[in-house]
Formats: C-alpha cells, structure tokens, sequence
C-alpha cells in the first residue's frame, strides 16, 4: 500500500506530524496510527476501514478522537452552532425542484421536510479541533488510503468543505443522497434521543434507481433496506453516500445533534454553486458565481 511521496515533510510542517498541536495529539494513535504513515499498523487499519467500505459502503472508526478531547470537541460546536444558517424546507429525497415532472408513483413526487442547519468554513476558527483534523496533511492521506484514492483535496469553496451540522429537537435531516461518492463526518454533540444516522447500503447503482425500494423506505415500508448506527462524539465516519439513501431521524428531547462534515474532493479547486450555497449557508460569495454545477461519473437522477 503506497504512501504518497514526501508526506512526512508535510505532516511536520502542516500539523500533521508529531509537532505541538499536531493532529496526533487528538487522534488515538495507538488504534489509528497517524503518527507513523504506510506503517505496518496504517496499513493493517486502512485495510479494515476498506474491507468494510466494500462491505456496505460504510466505515466507523470508533473513538477516533481521544477521551481527554471529547468535552472540548463538544464545547466548540456548542459556541459556533448560534451561528448556523437555520431554515425549514420542503424538499424530496434527491434534492430537485418539487415542481419537476414526474410520473405516478414515483419516490420524487414525496415530500420531506428538511430542518437541520450548518454553520459555514468562514465562521469556524483556525484553532478549533475540528479545522485541525480537517486541514491535516496526514489526516488527508488516511481519509484517501481508506477509499483508495491517489489524492484528495479541500474544497476551495470558502463556506463549505468543512461544516458544522446542526440538528435542532424535534428537527431531521431527511432521506436523502449525496453528490459526493464519499463523505467523512464526525459527530461531536449526542442529542439526549433520536438523531440516528440510518442507512440503506447499495439501494441504488450507477445503472439502476430501484425507485420501488426507495418508494417503499419513504413511506415507512422498508425497515428490511435500513440500517442504523449507534454513532458517539468522537467516531470518525466514512460512507459512500451516492448510492445509499441515508438520513438522520428526528432529534428528540431539548438537546442539539452536532456533526462536523470534512468535505473533499478527488480534484482541486471545487466550489459550489450559488444556488447550493443559498440553500445550505444562506448567501453567496463572488466565487459561487464563478462556477459550473459538478460532473458526475453517472447519470443518476440527483
């Protein structure tokens, strides 16, 4: 298993080696050992992360983040979730205007409300642990060794690419895909009930929607196609998010769910669009005006 070429004068340069602060220091290297890259135990860990990415498509690495961090983890999200955009929308499970034409029966004609919030990169300090982990050099290399990827890249988008995602009580995040094949995320608030990540590994393939699986999840009769993670602050998760139709139930009780969202990408440069940042983030900066909408590698519907 490779190493790319020269990450060892990377990560100590970049925080991510073994200088003051460095994302070693937060990670529990003696499970995930950041410290020493395309070692035998990096390997023998990235090599668990694949097979159970080829297995359902989803990855958790337990307690990724030390004990010691967890109420400080805890207490940043706490201090940047005022600063979330909130909003209340009607939505469907693949993100497309409920206006489009559609026939009879199908799974885009069912509408879900979305009530979560994200506190954009601009208003997330330098500092706080999760901009560490994310800008991490060697933290980049684990992330890509695990879905074996040659390189990955932080989004160039000055709001998204790192985002705190905030779940009110009584508020979901609903069925949904991602545009992205794969997203890595990090719960760092447990709300006090509900808040489950549920997902249904492989629903759909780059060739098939299978709108009548999806129908049925929608409506309540899919239980068979859902599974569910008991995910703590702290768990780093990597999902394949393109092909499995995933949510977060409804947040029960008077506390918040937290989760950090580390977005990348294969290529450089990515910046979302100006719709998409009005609708995550509530404003537009001159470079969303700059860019086209993203290629995909299928002709699925979202």
């Amino acid at each position: 298993m490779a190493v790319t070429g020269g990450l060892a004068d990377a990560c100590s340069s970049s925080g991510g080696g073994n200088s003051p602060g460095a994302v070693t220091d937060l990670v529990d290297t003696g499970r995930y050992p950041l410290d020493a890259p395309g070692g035998v135990e990096w390997v023998a860990a990235v090599r668990d992360a694949r097979a159970e990415l080829a297995a359902d498509g989803c990855c958790v690495l337990r307690g990724f983040v030390r004990p010691e961090y967890l109420d400080t983890l805890r207490a940043e999200g706490e201090e940047l979730a005022p600063r979330a955009y909130y909003t209340v929308e009607r939505v469907n499970a693949y993100n497309i205007p409920l206006d489009t034409e559609l026939p009879e029966g199908h799974p885009g004609r069912i509408v879900l409300e979305r009530g979560n919030a994200f506190v954009a990169r601009d208003l997330i300090p330098a500092d706080t642990l999760i901009q560490r982990i994310y800008t991490s050099p060697v933290f980049q290399r684990f992330v890509a060794d695990c879905f074996e990827l040659d390189e990955l890249h932080e989004f160039t988008d000055p709001l998204a690419g790192l985002c705190l995602n905030v779940v009110a009580p009584g508020m979901s995040h609903p069925w949904h895909y991602d545009t992205n094949e794969f997203t890595v995320s990090m719960l760092t608030k447990l709300p006090e009930a509900g808040g489950e990540f549920e997902y249904c590994p492989a629903i759909r393939t780059r060739d098939a929607e299978n709108f009548d699986d999806v129908r049925d999840v929608l409506e309540g009769k899919g239980d068979r196609l859902i599974r569910r993670l008991d995910l703590r602050p702290g768990d780093l998760q990597l999902f394949q998010g393109r092909f499995a139709l995933h949510r977060v139930s409804p947040v029960r009780g008077a506390v918040q769910r937290h989760t950090a969202i580390f977005a990348y990408s294969e290529t450089a440069g990515v910046i979302g669009t100006a719709e998409r940042s009005r609708q995550l983030f509530g404003r537009v900066l001159p470079e969303h005006h700059q860019t086209a909408a993203a290629l995909r590698g299928d002709r699925l519907l979202d």
